[in-house]
């Protein structure tokens, strides 16, 4: 087998937008190097202060440097036929497979990380950057930040790990079935291996413990695996791979539990890299007041996170389309629930619709007693039900809880719980908050599964 260790120095993080400055590659049969490339590239745009500084590598060294393209055909016929490795392999591949695509050349080979071999084969070291791990292993690094020097100590690494690779780890690596090559370079594949396939819902965590992504799964295992897949070039992707270093978890009896805690969590823990459900908040709410003359009034406002709201919506729209219907039903004054703003007695008054509070002549017992029938009527129509499901094992279920149109919380029972015994039951719940999105999801399901679903009467 034949190896080719790249190293090349860029001007940028991330392929989409940077490019290429300098690349170096050494062909290496298992036991030495046997052929060796390398060559500035111009990159066509202007190179950073601090990369030239790092690097040495400076605008005036490129300008009569080839462009990428004139290099590609070589590029690819020293890479097309090996073993591609590099120190955090999936930077440098992820740079030259897009450069190589852009020319033309389309690059699909098997990829081996040395910083990831090393820190199986060489564990307990104090770091696995390319410096470090020189220094702990003896190896000779000149021209530090330069593709040649960088290449040259990675082709003596690799020979070392080959040497040492007493267990086969190499070659398990670059089976077909192993995703080993595939991982973030600060993640070790025992937070894979730790994942079960049970619903649930996972955490991505960075160097500091902190939690930086949350996801749900229906097969935690599996769900995992696929946010490594495939070879991005995007710097959010680029920079949401660096990041993770850990992984944890919960499982769930359902899937459908797992969104519901994947949910709450994002909304607890605002992770960085989550933003779709970041953004889901109930925008209006029906709310009720007693106003200074003693009438009970009903109105649509913006949603209140600790308002005692009566029913809430996504949209305005639908909001007054349910208190005019509670009008109608109940002959309430369209004045005193904010849908008429007239000084003088609502349109109500004149056909007969409105019994006249908005002008006195209603009672506010007679009002207020109208206005409680019909948040009565209301609460009445809400769905009140438990969804009883599989638990996390053999000998529990789980049970989701809807209370008067909103959901309350879920818990696990024992598998011999009467679950006609509602108040054992609930006992078991631990609320999470409420929102249209989880209880569409709840109520399609109870739709799609009825014999899993317990009516409830309060």
């Amino acid at each position: 087998m034949l190896y080719a260790v790249v190293d090349i120095e860029t001007t940028g993080g991330y392929a989409a937008a940077h490019g290429i400055t300098e690349i170096a590659i050494k062909i290496h049969d298992g036991e030495i190097v046997i052929d060796s490339y390398e060559t500035l590239i111009n990159p066509n745009q202007h190179i950073p202060v601090h990369i030239q500084a790092l690097t040495g590598i400076d605008n005036e060294m490129v300008a009569n440097a080839p462009d990428f393209k004139e290099v590609a055909d070589e590029i690819y016929n020293l890479l097309h036929d090996k073993t591609f490795v590099a120190h955090n392999v999936n930077f440098d591949y992820s740079f030259i497979r897009h450069h190589l695509d852009a020319c033309g050349y389309t690059l699909n080979i098997k990829k081996l990380c040395t910083v990831r071999l090393s820190r199986k084969i060489f564990p307990g070291l104090p770091s696995y950057s390319l410096g470090k791990l020189c220094n702990s292993l003896a190896v000779p690094l000149n021209n530090r930040h330069r593709a040649g020097g960088d290449a040259a100590a990675t082709a003596i690494i690799l020979g070392m790990l080959i040497a040492k690779d007493e267990d086969g780890l190499i070659s398990d690596t670059l089976k077909k079935t192993s995703k080993e090559q595939t991982l973030p370079p600060n993640l070790h594949r025992s937070e894979i291996d730790k994942l079960p396939n049970l619903p649930g819902v996972y955490y991505f965590k960075n160097e500091k413990g902190k939690v930086v992504y949350v996801g749900k799964a229906k097969q935690l295992k599996k769900r995992v695996c696929t946010h490594f897949s495939g070879n991005s070039i995007s710097m959010q992707r680029q920079n949401f791979l660096r990041s993770i270093h850990s992984i944890d978890f919960q499982t769930c009896g359902t899937e459908l539990m797992a969104f519901i805690l994947e949910a709450a969590e994002i909304k607890k823990l605002w992770p960085e890299n989550n933003r779709a459900m970041k953004r889901f908040e109930q925008k209006y709410s029906l709310y009720h007041f007693e106003d200074q003359n003693g009438y009970i009034r009903l109105g649509i406002d913006k949603y209140k996170k600790n308002g005692a709201a009566l029913y809430s919506f996504n949209n305005l729209l639908e909001g007054h389309q349910l208190l005019r219907t509670m009008i109608a039903d109940h002959k309430l004054c369209e004045k005193l629930c904010f849908i008429q703003t007239l000084k003088s007695a609502c349109t109500g008054h004149s056909n007969g619709t409105c019994q006249g509070a908005c002008i006195g002549e209603e009672s506010t017992a007679l009002y207020n007693f109208k206005v409680k029938r019909a948040i009565a009527a209301l609460q009445n129509l809400l769905p009140s039900f438990a969804l009883i499901d599989s638990g996390r094992s053999e000998d529990e279920k789980s049970c989701l809880w809807v209370e008067k149109g909103k959901f309350y919380g879920m818990g696990y029972i024992s598998d011999y719980v009467d679950i006609t015994d509602l108040e054992t039951l609930k006992s078991a719940i631990i609320p999470y908050p409420s929102n249209d999105y989880i209880m569409n999801m709840i109520l399609s399901h109870s739709s799609q599964f009825p014999q899993k679903t317990i009516s409830l009467a309060f």
